[in-house]
């Protein structure tokens, strides 16, 4: 048995760590103690070292299943990048190319091998595995696997018969960041795993700051957050494909480096695009949610959701993609209750059977509960997972200081039309009679003799629209319907027309900066990453994270030794990086110091 001390080891020498994160060396332990694993830890916890460790020490070859082959890409190139000896194994090769991949494999070539969980179903390919001495299956994005996760893929189903098919019986690490007890219990249950040796890090993510804005113009906030955090990269995720493409439109019109990706592009756009995000050449991807599992870089520093997902699940793993490397992030919902609309006509018109439908309306719900709640935004999602937790006392909610304004009076304008509308019209038509407009639909249909027509001619429609969203969502107004919902008053909204409760909103949100201020050194050792990554063609996370560079920044190294102190710095990348890195570095020290010298002698 080997044992922890050799992983310390390799944590050390070869990928540049003095400890292991939480979670890490209780997954490692039990992998090279040769029990079954499920590791479930937040995204940007570390989970692909608690494979990759044990692949280094193990005699025979470690199996990656993964589910996108991006990912596989830029972690086969961040391994080799590294000194690891691994590759990958998808649709992205033809033919021959996977034989001769086969063939360096059963050569001993290679430590990891990455491969789409596709690839399972092929007794052709199972036949080729069984040929090779496979050592440990590692299961990425193991929710994939139930049928109660939110991202269920039946191909993954598979993978349960392929391990009981290859002749040597490989032990099972499953990894996932999102899975609630349920799940859990069902990853264990179809792989084997005694769920006593299930390792649960938690789903706090302590580098994250999470926030929801509600009853604002999405694209204003939107503008002024990227105006705010210009240059930091980021992932604006939208519903539905029109919308990825009217924010893109959008941002590039007010000279935002920003680029679309959803399943209608043609796939070379779609690979142009992501690869363009990747290499720091656009700060932006506007997204559905066809982007991002799996996707490895490390310096996202912020996701927006425009609008609103349909599971807590989706939104915390999407919004994990925030951070991964462990400095200040933001993750940011914006709450309209025309999307929960627009998820529930995503429910009505799929082909889930009953039980699961049902199911999905449950999990929309919990999504307006977390748009609406008034405590900690974090407590909320662990609560949501299981987990017992203080308040966070960094999210919106918790650091919450805007004004409350009373709006007891427009409030009951709004209610009043809408009784006067017998509840007969949704929120577009309330709206236009509220703010006297003279459409045809209001001339035919009589409304413009309505008493409370034109009460708010001062305002534009959108503005009161938005009014009646923020209404609709603190239960004083109620949206009845499917596609075409229609308002009707609520208990809490008769007792405002009474003037027996009152209304209030808070101020709009405020934009903020999500990390501080970069450094001149800092900006120096990124533009040289990208400068080195183009060349390589890899993307610059691959070379170094932006937490190794802030390192770099505070440790100032000018020798070999001083360098292997830098976290994320093994011997590997000493090697390859060390000197040019440090020429930056010493360059920078000396014009400080001759700037210090100069400001002495005057």
């Amino acid at each position: 048995m080997i044992d922890l001390a050799a992983a310390q080891q390799v944590l050390k020498t070869t990928f540049g760590y003095d400890e292991f994160r939480p979670g890490q060396k209780a997954v490692i332990e039990q992998v090279l103690a040769g029990e079954n694993t499920l590791a479930i830890m937040p995204t940007g916890g570390g989970k692909s070292l608690c494979y990759q460790i044990p692949a280094l020490l193990f005699q025979g070859l470690t199996v990656v299943v993964s589910p996108l082959i991006s990912l596989m890409k830029d972690q086969v190139d961040a391994l080799n990048d590294n000194g690891i000896a691994a590759t990958f194994i998808n649709s992205s090769l033809d033919f021959q190319e996977i034989n001769e991949r086969l063939q360096e494999l059963r050569a001993g070539d290679y430590t990891l091998l990455y491969v789409a969980p596709e690839r399972l179903d092929s007794d052709y390919f199972i036949q080729a595995l069984g040929r090779l001495p496979i050592q440990l299956l590692a299961i990425d994005e193991a929710h994939c696997i139930s049928q109660w996760g939110h991202d269920f893929r039946p191909s993954y189903l598979a993978l349960s018969t392929a391990i009981e098919q290859l002749p040597t019986h490989p032990q099972v690490l499953a990894l996932t960041a999102t899975a609630t007890e349920q799940v859990a219990a069902d990853i264990c249950g179809r792989l084997a795993i005694n769920p006593q040796h299930e390792v649960n890090t938690g789903f706090a993510r302590d580098n994250l700051d999470l926030t929801v804005v509600k009853d604002q113009d999405t694209d204003r906030y939107i503008l002024d957050y990227l105006k705010v955090n210009h240059g930091e990269a980021g992932i604006i995720y939208a519903s539905t494909r029109k919308e990825v493409m009217r924010l893109t439109s959008l941002l590039q019109k007010h000279d935002i480096k920003a680029t679309p990706y959803h399943a209608g592009l043609d796939d070379a756009v779609r690979r142009q695009n992501q690869e363009d995000f990747l290499y720091d050449r656009v700060d932006v991807m506007v997204a559905t949610n066809a982007f991002g599992m799996g996707i490895d870089k490390s310096n996202v520093r912020f996701v927006i959701h425009a609008q609103v997902p349909g599971t807590l699940e989706a939104y915390y793993q999407e919004a994990g993609r925030a951070g991964r490397d462990g400095l200040p992030s933001e993750a940011i919902l914006i709450f309209r209750p025309v999307d929960i609309q627009l998820q529930h006509f995503f429910i009505d018109e799929s082909e889930m059977d009953t039980e699961h439908r049902h199911l999905a309306y449950q999990k929309l719900q919990v999504m307006t509960r977390y748009a609406n709640t008034q405590g900690c935004l974090q407590q909320f999602i662990l609560k949501y997972f299981g987990e017992k937790s203080a308040p966070c006392g960094r999210c919106s909610n918790c650091t919450d200081q805007r004004e409350s304004q009373d709006i007891t009076t427009a409030a009951q304008q709004v209610l009043s039309c809408v009784v006067r509308l017998h509840s007969r019209f949704g929120k577009g038509v309330v709206a236009q009679v509220l703010t006297g407009a003279n459409n045809q639909r209001v001339r035919e249909s009589n409304l413009n003799t309505l008493s409370t027509y034109g009460l708010m001619s001062g305002q534009r429609q959108k503005s009161v629209v938005e009014l009646i969203d923020f209404l609709t969502a603190s239960g004083y107004l109620q949206s009845v319907g499917g596609q075409y919902p229609t308002l009707t008053v609520s208990a809490s909204g008769v007792a405002v027309l009474k003037g027996t409760t009152t209304v209030h909103r808070k101020t709009a949100q405020k934009v903020q900066q999500t990390v501080p201020e970069n450094s001149a050194l800092f900006e120096q050792l990124r533009t040289l990453r990208r400068q080195l990554a183009e060349e390589q063609g890899v993307p610059p996370f691959v070379i170094f994270s932006d937490r190794t560079l802030h390192s770099m920044c505070d440790l100032m190294p000018e020798d070999d030794a001083a360098f292997l102190t830098v976290k994320g710095v093994g011997a590997s990348k000493l090697e390859k990086y060390g000197e040019t890195f440090m020429a930056t570095i010493r360059a920078a020290a000396h014009a400080e110091s001759a700037t210090s010298t100069d400001e002495e002698t005057d």
